[in-house]
C-alpha cells in the first residue's frame, strides 16, 4: 500500500484542531495505532499580497506567526479526504501544506 507524508504549518492555538480533524480523516495510523504525529514549533513568516484576505497580518505587510509544524502519515485511498479536512480546519486563506509519497523502511529489512 502506497504511504505518503503530509506535512502542514499551521498557528501554535490552532494546531489541535488541524491535527484532530487529520486524524478523523484518517491520517497517522501506523499498524495498530491511530492520530500519531509529530510536531515541533518555529516562526511562520509571510507578506499577504492585493487580493489575500488573510487570517493573520495586514496585506503588504511581513507578518511573523509562531507556528507548529504538524507531521503525519497518510494511506493512498485517504489522501484526498485527509487533505480536504485539512484544508477546512486550517485558518489560514492558503496553508503551507507538503505531500511526500514515502517508502515503508520495512522494505529494507
Amino acid at each position: 500500500m502506497m504511504m505518503y507524508h503530509i506535512i502542514v504549518y499551521c498557528p501554535v492555538d490552532q494546531a489541535d484542531a488541524v491535527r484532530a480533524a487529520a486524524a478523523g480523516a484518517g491520517a497517522g495510523r501506523i499498524g495498530l495505532y491511530d492520530s500519531c504525529s509529530f510536531s515541533s514549533r518555529g516562526t511562520g513568516r509571510f507578506r499577504p499580497l492585493k487580493g489575500a484576505k488573510p487570517a493573520v497580518g495586514t496585506v503588504g505587510t511581513t507578518e511573523e506567526v509562531e507556528e507548529e509544524r504538524i507531521e503525519c502519515v497518510a494511506p493512498e485511498e485517504d489522501i484526498g479526504k485527509i487533505v480536504r479536512a485539512i484544508v477546512e480546519a486550517h485558518p489560514y486563506e492558503e496553508p503551507a501544506m507538503h505531500v511526500l509519497k514515502m517508502e515503508n523502511y520495512k522494505k529494507f529489512l
